[in-house]
């Protein structure tokens, strides 16, 4: 900013502080805190925050029931009637239209909450629980999910504020309308040994998806995966991958679905989603590999949707999957057959565009033709199709990969 006043504007993302707490000496330990990813939705579109010097935003919640603490410190703030005016951001304000009702701004009654959490069990239903090798070479650590619904006793209060996570991590992000009893919840929890002595257990939130029941004429549904998270103290460990196994495992066995969708999936989930989806798919007659080199079938739609409830598209992506993993690319022929039927499905919409050119060239003048052309953009699409096949491959090696390893 102008007028020397360039220090006392601050990026956002490295003055807030988070925290999952499980004890007080969490409190004072480094290694508990993780950072936002971003935090545009809350402070605006250039993330900076104005008017404090040394300025710290912690917001702390407590590991099991998310009650939530706003510590906002600094060690000088602009004065307005030296400046013109110019005041400072209020930071509170901007935060409390996210936050959850009953949020604490003292340390000493968020610590006397943390002594309740203690206590804390999940809401809903237990579905799954798993257990995962510690980092450490410590004990195994144990992961229970969760499903409930928007009636589940006392669940929405906790989802509020599970909710505002998602702003800071997930863009474009928006708050579900939870008097739509069509939603459904699925939380996972670390289960975690409290007191050696006692043998009792205590809980941390880890991760979450909700999941929208769409209907389906005449008397079906159609499921569709809406929200996805997984807190950052717990991510490389695999969770995300257990919660949509748990999710598919939930709706496949009920007849009522007809399959499973995503709604605009990062492309962070869409790779979980595709090994979760190989890894199941693999082991079907129809995606053997003798028929993957035939190439896509009804019949692997058809196993896809019926064992897994895989809609269709998703199906043939696994078989794009399955087939490179068992494709030999130091076989030219191979490698070129696979190539060529992957762009073939990439190239499809663009020669539809292609046959309305020709039409359109019958009835146009030159020079309207080809200003047509420039305006549809059919050479960019070319080369946009080349990148994409590209990094549609590159994709799918590190779902192969991670197939091959895990």
């Amino acid at each position: 900013m102008n007028d020397g006043l360039g220090h006392l504007v601050v990026d956002g993302n490295e003055v807030l502080e988070f925290k999952l707490v499980r004890d007080q000496d969490d409190l004072e330990d480094d290694k508990t805190s993780f950072g936002p990813e971003m935090c545009h939705q809350v402070f605006g579109e250039n993330e900076n925050i104005f008017g404090y010097t040394d300025l710290q935003i912690k917001l702390y919640y407590s590991a099991g029931n998310l009650q939530t603490y706003l510590g906002i410190s600094y060690t000088d703030k602009i004065d307005s009637k030296k400046f013109g005016g110019l005041k400072a951001d209020d930071i509170e304000g901007e935060i409390k239209k996210v936050l959850a009702p009953g949020y604490v701004t003292n340390i000493d009654q968020f610590v006397s909450m943390l002594k309740k959490d203690k206590i804390f069990t999940p809401y809903g239903k237990l579905i799954q629980s798993f257990n995962i090798e510690s980092n450490n070479g410590g004990p195994k650590r144990t992961f229970e999910v969760y499903y409930c619904e928007t009636s589940t006793p006392g669940f929405l209060a906790y989802h509020e504020r599970l909710q505002t996570f998602l702003l800071w991590y997930v863009d474009a992000a928006s708050f579900i309308d939870v008097d739509d009893d069509q939603w459904t919840f699925f939380i996972m929890y670390e289960k975690y040994p409290s007191n050696s002595l006692s043998g009792t257990c205590s809980y941390a939130t880890c991760a979450y998806a909700t999941v929208y029941r769409y209907y389906a004429y005449p008397a079906h549904l159609r499921p569709r995966i809406s929200q996805v998270l997984t807190l950052p103290p717990f991510r490389k460990l695999g969770l995300c991958a257990n919660l949509v196994k748990t999710i598919y495992s939930h709706f496949v066995i009920k007849p009522e679905v007809l399959d499973m969708t995503v709604e605009d999936p990062s492309q962070d989930f869409q790779r979980i989603r595709d090994y979760v989806d190989a890894k199941d798919c693999e082991l079907l007659p129809a995606f053997q590999p003798d028929q993957l080199a035939q190439g896509f079938s009804v019949e692997m739609a058809n196993q896809a949707r019926s064992k897994y409830k895989i809609n269709k598209k998703q199906a043939r992506r696994v078989y794009e999957i399955l087939r490179l993993k068992h494709t030999n690319t130091s076989d030219k022929i191979a490698y070129q057959q696979y190539r060529l039927d992957v762009k073939n499905r990439l190239n499809a919409p663009f020669q539809k565009k292609k046959l309305e050119m020709k039409k359109l060239q019958k009835v146009l003048k030159p020079d309207e033709f080809a200003a047509t052309l420039t305006a549809l953009g059919v050479t960019e699409t070319q080369h946009r199709l080349a990148n994409h096949y590209l990094a549609l491959e590159d994709e799918y090696k590190r779902v192969i990969h991670r197939m091959e390893h895990y």
